[in-house]
C-alpha cells in the first residue's frame, strides 16, 4: 500500500506552487493531551480527575460508551510517541499535565513522586531527540476534589491554579520554555456550562459559564505573573494561553455588524482582558449582558465586572497568542422562532444570533465541523488588527475523520490547504511562528469517544499495546517538516 499512498498524495500536492518555503524560523509540531492519551487512570496516587469521574456518572454521553481509562496507553507506551515525534522530524511536540497525576490532593501539599518521574522521563527524552517540549497545563482535566469545592466556579480556583503553576515551573522549567495555562477556555467554560455535555456534566447557562470565564481570566494571569516574576530570570521562557476560535463571517451584507459584535463574543471575551490596550470585558458584550441581567430582573449583570485591579493585573499576561482553529460558521441575527443552539457551535442567546454554515462547505467528521481554510487566514488578519503586531502560535489544527484506514486523502487535502492559508497569512505580515498539528496519534476526543480519528498516526484500540501505525497524512506531514515548503511535490517520502 505503501506504493498507492505515495501516489494518492503526490496527486494531491502536486498542484502546489513551487517555492512555498516557510521562513528559516518557522516551527512545526503536533499535539495530544494527557486524558486523551495517558490512560492509567487510576494507576499510583493519582486521583480522579473530573473527566474521570463524567464518564461513570453519564456514560451515555459518550458517543461510543468508552472512555480514557486506558485511551493510548502512553503512560507506558510513551517512548513509541516520542520515536513518533522523531520520525516526524516535529521541531517541538505539545502534550499536557494531568494535575492530578502530578499533584493528586490538587493542592501542593502533595506532589506525586511516580508523576513527577513520568513527566521528567517525557520531557528529557523529547530533548535528546532535539524535540522541544511545549507544555499545557490544564487540558480539561480538574480535579474532581476541587469540583466537589465548586471548581470553575468558585473564585479560588484561581489561586489553586496558581499554586499548580508554580510546582509546574519549578519542577520542569529548566528544561520546558513553552507553556500553554489554559486549553480553550471558550470549551471548559461555555460548552460545559451551556450544555453540561463534558464534565463536569454541570447546566448552568448565563450563569456559571460567566464565573468560569472571569475566574479563567484570573487563573491564567496569576500563573503568568508567576512565571515572570520568578522563573523568566532563570528560564526565560514564553507563556500564553490557547483559544479555539470559530471564525465568523456574516451571512449576508445586513448582518456585518452584529458579526463583528459575535466576534467580540467568541474572541474576545478570553482575548480582549489580556492582549487589549484598556483591558477589561469587550465593552460591547459587557453593555449587552447587563441590559439582559437588568430586563430579567436581575440586580447585578451575569457577567461578573472585573475591579479595575483585576483588569490592570490581567492585562498584558502574555508571550505570543496561541490559537486553535479547525472550523468557521456565518452569523445571522437570529429571528422569532429559530433555534438558537448552545454557544459556540450554534448560537448565543444573550446575542440573539443564530450561525450556520455556507452550503458549499464540507462536512468532516462529527457535528460542528465544517471545512472552511480561509477562515484561518481571515482570523489571523483580524487578531493582528485587533491585537497589533503580535506573534501567533498555531496551536491545534486537523481534520476529523471516521475512516479508520491508513491512507486518508481528506486529511492530507486539509492539512495542505490551511498550510497554505498560513502562508498566505505570513506574506500578509502577521507574524505566525508556528504550526501545531492536531493530533499525533488518534485519541479519545471526548463525547465523540473513538469514533472520530484526528491522528497523523493510527491507533488500533483492539490491541492491548495500542499499536501504532502512519497514515498518509503522516507522511504528508513528515515530508512538508522536512522540507519546511510546501512544495513537496517528488520530495515525498515513504519512509517513517
Amino acid at each position: 500500500m505503501c506504493w498507492l499512498r505515495t501516489v494518492v498524495i503526490s496527486f494531491i500536492v502536486g498542484t502546489v506552487v513551487g517555492g512555498r518555503d516557510f521562513p528559516p524560523d518557522f516551527k512545526f509540531g503536533a499535539a495530544t493531551a494527557a486524558y486523551q492519551v495517558e490512560g492509567a487512570w487510576n494507576v499510583s496516587d493519582k486521583s480522579p480527575s473530573i473527566w474521570d469521574s463524567y464518564i461513570r456518572r453519564y456514560p451515555e454521553r459518550i458517543i461510543d460508551g468508552s472512555s480514557g481509562d486506558v485511551a493510548c496507553d502512553s503512560y507506558n507506551q510513551w517512548r513509541k510517541d516520542v520515536e513518533i515525534a522523531s520520525n516526524l522530524g516535529l521541531h517541538f511536540y505539545r502534550f499536557s499535565i494531568a494535575w492530578t497525576r502530578l499533584m493528586p490532593s490538587g493542592f501542593p501539599n502533595t506532589v506525586s513522586e511516580d508523576g513527577k518521574k513520568f513527566y521528567n522521563d517525557l520531557i528529557d527524552a523529547l530533548l535528546e531527540k532535539g524535540i522541544e517540549p511545549v507544555v499545557t497545563l490544564y487540558h480539561w482535566d480538574l480535579p474532581q476534589s476541587l469540583q466537589d469545592l465548586g471548581g470553575w466556579t468558585n473564585p479560588l480556583v484561581s489561586d489553586w491554579f496558581a499554586d499548580y503553576a508554580r510546582i509546574a515551573f519549578s519542577l520542569f522549567g529548566d528544561r520546558v520554555k513553552t507553556w500553554i495555562t489554559l486549553n480553550e477556555p471558550i470549551i471548559f467554560c461555555e460548552i460545559v456550562y451551556n450544555t453540561a455535555m463534558h464534565a463536569p456534566g454541570i447546566l448552568s447557562a448565563g450563569v456559571g459559564n460567566y464565573l468560569c470565564n472571569k475566574h479563567a481570566m484570573l487563573a491564567h494571569a496569576k500563573a503568568w505573573r508567576i512565571y515572570d516574576e520568578e522563573f523568566r530570570p532563570k528560564y526565560n521562557g514564553k507563556v500564553s494561553l490557547s483559544n479555539q476560535i470559530l471564525w465568523l463571517e456574516p451571512e449576508n451584507e445586513n448582518d456585518v455588524e452584529i458579526t463583528e459584535t459575535s466576534r467580540q463574543l467568541m474572541v474576545g471575551m478570553f482575548s480582549h482582558p489580556i492582549f487589549s490596550k484598556e483591558g477589561g470585558w469587550p465593552p460591547v458584550i459587557e453593555k449587552i449582558i447587563a441590559e439582559k441581567s437588568k430586563k430579567e430582573g436581575l440586580s447585578k449583570s451575569r457577567l461578573p465586572p472585573f475591579t479595575q485591579e483585576e483588569i490592570d493585573f490581567v492585562k498584558g499576561t502574555y508571550d505570543f497568542f496561541a490559537l486553535n482553529y479547525y472550523t468557521s460558521r456565518t452569523v445571522k441575527k437570529a429571528k422569532e422562532g429559530d433555534r438558537i443552539g448552545p454557544w459556540p457551535m450554534n448560537g448565543a442567546s444573550d446575542l440573539d444570533i443564530h450561525l450556520t454554515v455556507r452550503p458549499e462547505w464540507k462536512h468532516a467528521a462529527t457535528s460542528w465541523f465544517y471545512i472552511y481554510p480561509e477562515g484561518l487566514r481571515r482570523q489571523l488578519a483580524w487578531l493582528k488588527e485587533h491585537y497589533g503586531d503580535i506573534e501567533i502560535l498555531i496551536t491545534e489544527n486537523g481534520y476529523a475523520s471516521y475512516d479508520i484506514s491508513e491512507d486518508d486523502p481528506d486529511r492530507v487535502q486539509y492539512y495542505k490547504e490551511h498550510l497554505e492559508q498560513v502562508l498566505l497569512a505570513i506574506e500578509d505580515g502577521v507574524k505566525v511562528s508556528g504550526y501545531t498539528a492536531w493530533t499525533m496519534i488518534d485519541n479519545f476526543e471526548w463525547s465523540d469517544g473513538y469514533r472520530s480519528k484526528f491522528g497523523l498516526y493510527k491507533i488500533d484500540f483492539e490491541d492491548p499495546l495500542r499499536k501504532r501505525s502512519p497514515r498518509a497524512s503522516a507522511h504528508y506531514y513528515s515530508s512538508v517538516v522536512k522540507s519546511h515548503s510546501l512544495d513537496v511535490d517528488n520530495k515525498f517520502t515513504d519512509e517513517l
